[in-house]
């Protein structure tokens, strides 16, 4: 029993230990390779006890090819702010005069690293820059990565980019919301709706129009990324397979083809129906209908009400007639500014009755209404298939005049700029670290160096466990009575299972050392009755023969006193019994002198060879209670 409460013990120890492992790995996971940050301070002389926070930030650099890069570390060089007019809107709210700033995190700051900020409030904002070089879209995958942080919150307002598409006559003070762009990207949020968009401009081969196809929403729920006041890692990928993924914090939330999950379809469909085609008028799209041939019963009766009072209730007894349902507050009075020319007379409000409260009812009683069990209501003939049924009319289908067929979307327009065109109800909205490339290794190592390192800064800021279970129970106090009972549980089990049990008799007496079994009563009884036996049958011949010899005589004096002697020698060999004292040396003594006295008995037998000594020999062995206690005595002794 003992051995399964242990393991039981261990087994809480382990599971405490492992979920408590489990927290420590949650909170230092980062998915990415980041900087040994403490092996650093101390290959920088950094003193181990200071704070995880303490880190010496380097400009993220990239690794390989690249068409754009920006960190807003040093000066805001290339980026040129609009200074043009939003069409179609109000002339004291068109401007792009939305401020932007580049500074610090407010929150979780990592020293020297700064982000391009969006300063204003209920205005329009647009700044663009040029990329190293233009992409084009031929057989190199695109990928377009850069971070968000709504550190306000956000109430309405967008975090989108746009790709500008290449043009001889792009010019980026006059970037607005009809600049045409190739591809738009990033969140958006107004009221509850959380949208990450991805919407590129596909140019129609047959028309050379373009039209807009938008990606399908994403299954996961977006809106912690709004809320949460955290840097997050936006990421898009197009391959040249026509294929595309989105990614938040370097986790997939959408992905899916160009051709088949863009709404709408980049190919529009091969036929489509005749504009020009009408529906007949004697066209019947009728399944069923009334039939004709059938008439409304005789006893049909259509004035019979729904409801009709119940003819058998019975007014309550202790119903109050005379007393009404409502009655005036006798507490309520005028106020002093009641005018009865322009606000009328004035009454005192109503109240329930107070009599009503344990009466059954106040008022006049009426009768309940129930069912009417004659009610039928208006007679209609039943519905039959209708014999003219021609089905759901649509027009024919033709051949679409502008269908045509792209089977590769992904060679989209040529891209050379970058810029945000963004209108937001809140202030503060933080970007940092874009990158355009076209290895997935090379924007995953810049964003280990940048994204990265911010998300460990504020893994470490996080407060522990116990503060969130607080946090958590003041916005909902029932939560504390979950905690209660999490607690008390394994702290429950902890004391049934590890608490140390108290010992028992049968745990005391399987600890004792074996030891050699006494004599018991029964046996010295037996062997005295064995030789009482003995005497018997040699009184017996006795009787028989007139003389024994004298070497017979003394032969039985012999095989009792052996008898005696082996006795005692079982007596030294057993242990004390419990509960006795202490005096050996004088039960000793007195064993000597009932030895002695045996002998004395048996020398008289041997003289006289009567039966009473026969006797008096026989009670000195024979008898259960003398030898005991001489076997008791000896073990007193032996300890």
């Amino acid at each position: 029993m003992h051995f399964q409460w242990d393991w039981l013990c261990l087994g809480v120890l382990i599971i405490s230990s492992v979920t408590a492992e489990t927290e420590n790995e949650e909170n230092g996971d980062t998915d990415i390779e980041v900087e040994d940050f403490d092996k650093q301070s101390e290959d920088d002389g950094v003193d181990k006890d200071k704070s995880s926070l303490e880190v010496v930030y380097q400009t993220p650099k990239p690794t390989g090819e690249v068409y754009f890069t920006e960190t807003f570390d040093g000066i805001l060089a290339g980026w040129v702010l609009s200074k043009t007019k939003k069409e179609d809107t109000d002339d004291n709210i068109a401007k792009y005069d939305g401020r932007w700033e580049v500074e610090e995190l407010k929150e979780n700051t990592v020293p020297g690293d700064r982000g391009l900020v969006l300063k204003s409030m209920a205005k329009h904002h647009a700044i663009s820059a040029m990329l190293t070089k233009p992409f084009i879209f031929d057989n190199k995958p695109l990928i377009v990565q850069y971070e968000v942080n709504f550190q306000e919150g956000i109430d309405c307002g967008g975090a989108y980019i746009k790709l500008l598409s290449r043009s001889d006559d792009l010019d980026l003070e006059y970037f607005f919301d009809k600049t045409p762009y190739t591809i738009m990207f990033g969140p958006d949020k107004c009221g509850e709706d959380y949208k990450l968009h991805f919407i590129f401009r596909h140019k129609n081969p047959k028309t050379g129009e373009y039209d807009e196809k938008h990606a399908k929403r994403p299954d996961v729920d977006l809106k912690k990324f709004y809320s949460d006041k955290k840097t997050h890692l936006y990421t898009l990928v197009l391959k040249p397979d026509d294929t595309f993924e989105m990614l938040i914090d370097q986790s997939v939330v959408s992905k899916g083809s160009l051709l088949e999950d863009m709404v709408p379809p980049v190919n529009p469909p091969k036929e489509i129906e005749d504009p020009n085609d009408k529906k007949p008028d004697d066209w019947d799209e009728r399944l069923k209908i009334p039939d004709p041939n059938a008439v409304k019963p005789d006893d049909w009766d259509e004035d019979e009400p729904s409801k009709i009072e119940d003819p058998d209730a019975v007014k309550p007894e202790g119903w109050l007639d005379d007393e009404p349902e409502y009655i005036p507050d006798p507490s309520a009075k005028k106020p002093e500014d009641w005018d009865e020319e322009m606000d009328g007379e004035w009454e005192a409000p109503q109240i329930p009755n107070p009599k009503c409260e344990t009466a059954p009812g106040c008022g006049q009683w009426v009768r309940p209404m129930m069912n009417n069990p004659n009610y039928k209501g208006k007679w209609k003939p039943p519905m039959i298939e209708n014999p003219n049924y021609q089905g759901i009319w649509s027009p024919r289908k033709i051949s679409n005049p502008d269908y045509f067929e792209d089977l590769h979307p992904f060679e989209m327009t040529t891209v050379s700029a970058i810029g945000l065109e963004l209108w937001s109800m809140t202030s503060d909205i933080y970007f940092d670290n874009f990158i355009i490339c076209s290895e997935k290794e090379v924007a995953d190592r810049w964003a280990a160096d940048g994204w990265g390192l911010k998300k460990l800064v504020a893994s470490a800021n996080e407060p522990g466990m116990f503060a969130q279970l607080v946090t958590a129970a003041e916005d909902h106090p029932w939560l504390w009575v979950l905690y209660i009972l999490t607690l008390a549980l394994p702290v429950g089990l902890g004391v049934l299972f590890c608490w140390p049990a108290k010992k028992i008799d049968e745990d005391i007496d399987f600890k004792k050392p074996d030891i050699p079994k006494p004599i018991t009563k029964g046996e010295l009884e037996q062997e005295g009755q064995d030789l009482e036996d003995d005497e018997v049958e040699l009184e017996e011949g006795k009787e028989n023969k007139e003389e024994i010899a004298e070497d017979e005589r003394r032969e039985l004096e012999e095989t009792k006193s052996k008898l005696m002697e082996e006795t005692k020698q079982m007596g030294r060999k057993d242990p004390p019994s419990e509960g006795e004292g202490e005096g050996g040396e004088d039960t000793d003594e007195e064993e000597k002198n009932e030895v002695e006295d045996g002998s004395q008995e048996g020398d008289k037998s041997n003289k006289s060879g009567s039966e009473d000594e026969m006797k008096e020999a026989d009670e000195g062995t024979g008898s259960g209670d003398g030898p005991l206690k001489s076997v008791r005595k000896r073990r007193v002794r032996k300890d």
